[in-house]
């Protein structure tokens, strides 16, 4: 069970901006997207950095309605803690849990290939634990 796993169900879109973005059309995205963040990537799809709904929020809290007229990069996390595919679905989510953060950059060689969030890893792991009651009903059933 491995992050790339996850990456070839979900697939490996990933919605980004660049770090000139208003808030308020990374607001949008997000919004409209129904996702939780966006990454920041340059113009070569270097990832930058990444912002998530909650530092829009806690932006808006601490700046009121100012917080519109910053761009992404005034509040993206810079140091960006990221994933290799090969990672498994469990060190993800251990990850993701020491951070307190519910979203993950997947780079390969260096190269934004996807991004995972808590929701994605615990819907693959209920799938995954799905199959394998229903393995072990028709294994039962065989035997009786």
């Amino acid at each position: 069970m491995t992050v790339a796993t996850v990456l070839r169900q979900k697939g490996r879109a990933v919605v980004s901006v660049s770090p000139d973005a208003s808030v308020a059309a990374v607001a949008e995205i997000i919004a409209s997207q129904r996702i939780g963040a966006v990454v920041v990537v340059d113009t070569e799809q270097h990832l930058l950095g990444i912002v998530s709904e909650r530092d829009v929020v806690k932006a808006l809290a601490a700046h009121g309605t100012e917080v519109l007229k910053f761009k992404a990069s005034d509040l993206m996390t810079r140091d960006v803690v990221t994933a290799t595919p090969d990672v498994t679905v469990a060190q993800a989510m251990e990850i993701m849990d020491a951070g307190y953060f519910r979203h993950l950059p997947v780079l390969d060689n260096g190269k934004l290939a996807g991004i995972v969030s808590i929701r994605d890893l615990v819907k693959y792991r209920m799938t995954l634990q799905e199959h394998e009651v229903e393995s072990m009903k028709a294994y039962v059933w065989r035997q009786a």
